[in-house]
């Protein structure tokens, strides 16, 4: 028999099961040795028997036919107070562990499990030896002799609570693993899955035995070194005080998912040990990747709008409207590209729609430099034109009149060289974005933002920040194009 303290539960010889020859009710020598004895040198069986009454976790006690106390073990004792002693022997519980009013009661539904079959629950109230009571949950059975008739019953009994305790935490526990609206997943002392929810399965693209006992790499490809980080953290240490964040790649047939886990993790020990033996991690997560996003797009929204700010402010302050145009250059760069250009129409503005077609040319007036940071400088004195081929983003963007986005996608590092340097960029550029400059319902030029490897393309959000700026650098290029004339 077995029983653990925490649970409150037993595993009790059934009442049908066959038990070994007695000599009479509640004897457990074995006929072979009647004397108690296993054999030469073995231990003494009176002595194992009450080694293992004493050694279990669940309080016990046992009746023989007429109801008087054969056995009573050292839990019984720590929940009552009464020890063996005091306890073997008695009839029942009436006068010293249940009330006088409720012995007759108690003993009629105890006895009553030697006539029934299997285990009989019950829960009563009994006396500690100070006086205080105890409401117990008591599970009952009859210990039959050789003949098959009743010789006694044993009864198992814990105290309610701790059994409340353990029906909670089996109830809590099977919610989690059919019906969280969350992952868990139990990882062993290896890392790998032993058990995994519906959530967690449908999150990792697998079934939930299909991912039973696999690396951690076969289901993600990136994010494993951080996720397998916390986990060994977490089995050496204990759990960590928050939640924390954990960006992953989950493999799937259509490819790679990017997804952002908010994470919990608690360290799962044994119960049974004296000292706390790491059975594995309990990993609980719950996808935040839309949350993630919308809260790096609502920061990149308050930077760039304060950057606007910051731009306008400082370019209010600039006497030379050309000037003015750096700024807003300058301010739109950080964060959003590594090199920016403007280019002015030759001649003033682009043809519009009526109007005699002439070739399209550009003249360089402003630019960052190539070759390391620093703020925008004027150029294009010479009124040269830049060489810019047929097709190139640029022309297109006046051509449109509206933002182009440009990338050389994933190519060698000799052939992205190549393809910067004839579009007339730095050699390091990547991904580009033209906005086209208009002031007065006229098209002045193009404002370009590069980005070099390590960054990702330009989007349709950044497009529109683009254009924002822009709207700012044209108006002063127009600015200074009307003092000019002046």
């Amino acid at each position: 028999m077995s029983a653990s303290r925490r649970s409150g539960t037993t595993d009790e010889l059934g009442p049908d099961e066959p038990e070994p020859e007695r000599d009479g009710p509640g004897a457990l020598d074995s006929p072979e040795h009647p004397s108690g004895t296993s054999g030469p040198g073995g231990p003494d069986g009176s002595d194992l028997l009450a080694a293992l009454l004493d050694g279990m976790d669940a309080a016990l006690c046992a009746f023989d036919a007429g109801g008087v106390v054969t056995h009573w073990n050292r839990e019984a004792e720590r929940i009552l107070g009464w020890t063996a002693a005091e306890a073997v022997g008695r009839h029942g519980f009436a006068g010293w562990a249940v009330r006088s009013a409720d012995a007759e009661e108690v003993e009629r539904r105890l006895m009553s499990a030697m006539h029934a079959r299997g285990r009989q629950v019950h829960e009563f109230a009994l006396l500690t030896k100070d006086g205080g009571r105890v409401l117990v949950r008591t599970q009952s059975a009859a210990v039959r002799g050789p003949d098959g008739k009743p010789a006694g019953l044993y009864c198992a009994f814990s105290e309610v609570h701790t059994q409340i305790d353990l029906e909670r935490s089996i109830a809590l526990s099977e919610a989690l693993f059919e019906e969280a609206s969350w992952g868990v997943v139990l990882v062993d002392a290896d890392l790998r899955p032993a058990v995994v929810n519906a959530h967690a399965a449908r999150a990792l693209g697998t079934g939930r035995t299909a991912a039973l006992g696999r690396p951690l790499g076969e289901l993600l490809s990136q994010g494993v070194e951080e996720l397998e980080s916390a986990l060994t953290h977490v089995l050496a240490e204990g759990a960590p005080p928050a939640p924390a964040e954990i960006w992953v790649s989950v493999r799937a047939p259509e490819g790679d998912r990017r997804r952002c886990w908010r994470s919990g993790f608690v360290r799962l020990a044994s119960p049974l040990a004296e000292e706390p033996v790491p059975l594995g991690v309990a990993w609980l997560f719950v996808d935040v990747t839309e949350a993630k996003h919308g809260e790096q797009e609502a920061s990149l929204l308050r930077f760039r709008t304060n950057q606007l700010h910051r731009a306008a402010r400082a370019a209010a302050e600039c006497e030379d409207p050309a000037e003015a145009a750096t700024v807003h250059l300058d301010f739109a760069l950080a964060g959003f590209a590594d090199h920016a250009l403007v280019d002015r129409v030759a001649g003033g503005t682009a043809p519009e729609d009526g109007e005699p077609t002439t070739p399209l040319r550009l003249v360089r007036v402003a630019a960052t430099p190539s070759d390391g940071p620093g703020p925008s400088l004027l150029t294009g004195r010479a009124g040269l034109p830049v060489r810019y081929g047929e097709g190139h983003p640029a022309l297109q963007c006046i051509e449109r009149t509206g933002a182009v986005r440009a990338t050389v996608g994933t190519v060698p590092a000799d052939q992205a060289r190549a393809w910067a340097q004839t579009r007339q960029w730095p050699a390091d550029t990547v991904h580009a974005l033209c906005a086209v400059l208009r002031s007065r319902g006229r098209t002045l030029g193009v404002v370009t933002f590069l980005r070099c490897s390590g960054r990702s393309p330009f989007e349709r959000s950044d497009a529109a920040y683009a254009e924002d700026v822009a709207v700012r650098i044209a108006t002063a290029l127009d600015l200074a194009g009307l003092l000019e004339r002046e």
